[in-house]
């Protein structure tokens, strides 16, 4: 087992830039063996570190099959990730991972899925929804529910249209306000869930964002009798250490890095919207 405190050297093999402020850097072990045997799950996180700058938690959007690369995509939104804003193909950094715990996709084959997004932090998602176009056949309809406050903010729109055209999917988007070309709903997420196609018996969903929208969202849902083991969130805190020993990423009893970041929210119901947590 890799020691989980020790950065494993990774070069940039491809830098693509997704956004003005977002990126996607896709890597490679630089030891051929280290890089058969790293492993992960779609919703898992790894540690990027460069020397110089610092650490931060980064999640993996590809798939866990793919044996060529591992891709994170980063928002340069403070120190660190405004550093590997800067890196190119060739550079090389250090990566400890993964952790935490991922999306239940083995408990979801079978069933339909409903993946709901808000703001920019759809990337834990994004692991999700290639895994599941993948293996389309091994699941029921997806449905994808992206929200943002502008229309501005939609990022990453011909990716939306790509998965869109697969087999038994659908994509709907919505904008708190929109321009004159904006060509979807104007209007909370929630306000979505009434045209989804979606199993409400026995349909898994998994979302992340802003835990406003994800309360409303997960009430929303509880109205229509989807179940709190079947919704699944993806939280986001301040996590350094990612072993659950600094404890920054505490959250009551749990540790986001280690006992998330995705969690049942049959075990969020306490705490979630509460100050303080």
């Amino acid at each position: 087992m890799a020691n989980p405190y020790l950065p494993h050297e990774v070069e940039i093999v491809e830098r693509i830039q997704e956004a003005p402020d977002l990126f996607t850097l896709r890597l490679r072990f630089t030891d051929p063996e280290r890089h058969r045997a790293y492993g992960f799950a779609p919703g898992q996180f790894n540690m990027l570190a460069l020397h110089g700058a610092g650490e931060v938690p980064i999640s993996i959007v590809s798939d866990p099959e793919d044996e060529h690369m591992l891709d994170h995509t980063i928002r340069a939104v403070g120190r660190v990730t405004r550093a590997l804003s800067r890196l190119q193909a060739g550079d090389r950094l250090g990566v400890r991972g993964p952790f935490g715990r991922g999306w239940p996709l083995a408990a979801a084959q079978g069933r339909d899925v409903l993946i709901v997004t808000g703001g920019l932090g759809c990337a834990p998602t994004v692991s999700v929804i290639h895994y599941i176009l993948r293996r389309r056949a091994s699941f029921g309809r997806l449905n994808i529910i992206q929200g943002v406050k502008h229309s501005n903010d939609l990022i990453w729109r011909e990716q939306y249209q790509r998965w869109a055209q697969a087999p038994d999917t659908t994509v709907q988007l919505a904008a708190d306000a929109g321009d004159a070309l904006w060509p979807w709903h104007v209007g909370l997420v929630t306000e979505l869930f009434d045209d989804i196609h979606f199993d409400t018996a026995r349909g898994v969903v998994m979302m992340c964002g802003p835990e406003g929208m994800m309360r409303a969202a997960v009430s929303r849902l509880a109205d229509m009798g989807v179940g709190d083991d079947r919704q699944w969130l993806s939280m986001e805190r301040n996590m350094q250490c990612a072993v659950g020993h600094c404890g920054h990423c505490q959250f009551g009893g749990d540790f986001v890095c280690k006992d998330g970041p995705v969690f049942p929210y049959s075990e969020l119901r306490p705490l979630l919207g509460v100050r303080g947590f």
